[in-house]
């Protein structure tokens, strides 16, 4: 039965005017069918109220005038039972009250009934006194009330007494508070939709509100807060969400006009550069050196590549660094996410061998650049004039080769650009993670400025921006770095060279040497401690120019 009727309600909204109506339906606003379908909740229940209150209302007044027949019926039986009815029948109130023999004649009768015709058939007395029930009579032909509520009950030797009690005043207050029903059940009706309506828009308003203010950032185009509602709903978790999501685009925004804004001064110097050395060699052109000003423009035209390739890098990154923490957020077991394309191209680097063969460029290198392999300690700044290479198991993260060299090579670049003597690479494992860490003996940043210098462009106006150096970046290298490591699900920071022995006065955290670690994933636990306790060291050091 249930199937055939879903069946029947599937085929009606196919066909005919079902499909009008459904769209008609989704056209409507949410107020409009919120109250739409609590007004047809409205009209269900008052209706089954309405007749639930008149039944019980009918069937309470019905059985309270049975009662009273059946009262005056039971005295009269008694009487006659007893042989004491006198003639006419005593009674009390509106009662009329018929007594019939055996064979159905009236042998007795109150003052005011008919001694005549009996009330009801003789068959029907029979019928009511045996099922105990009554029966609503027309009492006009009897020259009683218009309405006549008959029992009847049995007597001894087989006689019957009818009662019968005027209900013409019960159908009338049955009437009476049917036409209130009537009357009122609209009245309330609408009074109900319309607070349903006014109720349902008031908790609309504050997405209205909402919406104004999401149409007021797009007019202006300036991210701003949105009202939040005082109630603790779902619309103020809404509009908190929102807020979250417009500070996070006001912010980004922020850092585009930013870059934008440090992008074109980077660029505009060498372009400066470039478009002077070519009007004064087009303007002069004897007595200009043309091989020496294509140099010169060579060296701008790579300087503006390798800026344009650190963006590109940066920009490359950072989405591979959001995919990543997307992925770590539904990742099980505490493991860091990776990027997809760190999944599809990444490959096991030992970074140990990585470490060398970087340093192994940097043998002509102002400064000597030295390496500490698994299982040695981090060095401080007394320990940068050799390498310490300690037996282990290597050191291996899951990463792409390129991509972390390139981070390495800024590190150390970083590193040799700023160092008095000496630099050293370390690597050493800790446990589930795999620790980098470049260290320099040079002049140190202080700890204020320190997550300032991972920022894109970034300066700093200490001993650590060397005035006069030619060779030095754009200052993307440390971004670029931070960028790396959280695309690889690792993390990048900087910290002294001995934070553990600060210069006596020295309250900055700027003291001598500095060291950039990046903690990435190790591919599997290393078997060996970050310091073990006994390990056989090796000296080793790079060449150096001398």
């Amino acid at each position: 039965m249930a199937d055939a009727f879903h069946r029947a309600g599937r085929w009606w909204l196919g066909h005919g005017l079902g499909p009008l109506l459904l769209r008609w339906w989704r056209r409507r606003g949410l107020r409009a069918r919120v109250t739409m379908i609590g007004a047809l909740g409205l009209i269900v229940a008052f209706i089954l109220i309405d007749l639930l209150l008149f039944n019980a209302l009918r069937v309470s007044l019905t059985r309270s005038v049975d009662d009273t027949a059946r009262s005056g019926a039971d005295q009269i039986a008694s009487l006659l039972n007893a042989g004491h009815l006198p003639n006419p029948v005593p009674v009390t109130g509106d009662i009329n009250v018929q007594v019939l023999d055996s064979y159905g004649d009236i042998k007795n009768a109150s003052a005011g009934a008919d001694r005549l015709v009996p009330i009801v058939s003789f068959a029907q007395a029979q019928a009511l006194a045996h099922g105990g029930s009554a029966m609503l009579v027309q009492g006009a032909p009897f020259d009683m009330p218009s309405l006549l509520r008959v029992v009847v009950v049995h007597a001894d030797a087989g006689y019957l007494v009818i009662a019968a009690v005027p209900f013409s005043e019960t159908s009338g207050s049955l009437n009476v508070v049917a036409r209130a029903m009537v009357i009122v059940t609209p009245l309330l009706f609408v009074a109900f939709t319309g607070a349903i309506w006014l109720v349902t828009g008031s908790t609309l308003r504050p997405i209205g509100a909402l919406r104004r203010g999401a149409a007021q950032v797009t007019v202006t185009g300036v991210p701003a807060d949105l009202p939040v509602p005082e109630a603790r709903d779902e619309v103020r978790l809404l509009a908190l969400t929102l807020n979250d999501m417009l500070s996070r685009l006001a912010a980004a925004q922020q850092r585009q006009r930013a870059l934008v804004s440090d992008t074109a001064h980077e660029l505009r110097s060498p372009i400066a550069s470039i478009r002077t050395q070519l009007e004064v060699a087009l303007d002069f052109p004897d007595s200009q050196d043309w091989a020496t000003t294509a140099r010169d423009v060579h060296a701008d035209v790579l300087r503006l590549a390798r800026l344009a390739e650190d963006l590109l890098l940066l920009a490359r990154l950072d989405e591979q660094a959001g995919l990543a923490a997307s992925n770590q957020s539904g990742a099980s077991g505490g493991r860091p996410g990776v990027s997809p394309e760190l999944a599809r191209r990444g490959q096991p680097v030992d970074l140990d061998a990585l470490s060398r063969s970087v340093a192994c460029r940097y043998a002509e290198a102002r400064v000597r650049v030295t390496v500490a392999t698994p299982g040695a300690p981090a060095p401080d700044a007394a320990e940068v004039a050799e390498a310490t290479v300690a037996t282990g198991e290597a050191v291996t993260v899951h990463g792409v080769p390129e991509t972390l060299e390139r981070l390495l090579v800024n590190l150390v670049d970083n590193a040799v650009r700023y160092a008095k003597s000496s630099v050293v690479v370390a690597v050493h494992g800790d446990g589930a993670w795999a620790e980098l860490s470049v260290t320099d003996d040079g002049p140190g940043i202080p700890a204020a400025d320190r997550e300032r210098a991972f920022g894109r462009f970034a300066r700093l106006d200490d001993a650590r921006s060397r005035e006069g150096d030619e060779a030095g970046g754009a200052g993307l290298g440390l971004a670029i770095v931070r960028a790396t490591a959280r695309a690889h699900g690792g993390a990048a920071f900087l910290e002294a060279a001995s934070p553990a022995n600060p210069p006596a006065g020295d309250i900055s955290g700027a003291g001598p040497g500095l060291r950039a670690v990046v903690r990435l994933p190790a591919a599997r636990p290393s078997a060996c401690s970050s310091r073990p306790p006994q390990a056989r060291r090796d000296i080793v050091n790079l060449p150096r120019r001398t």
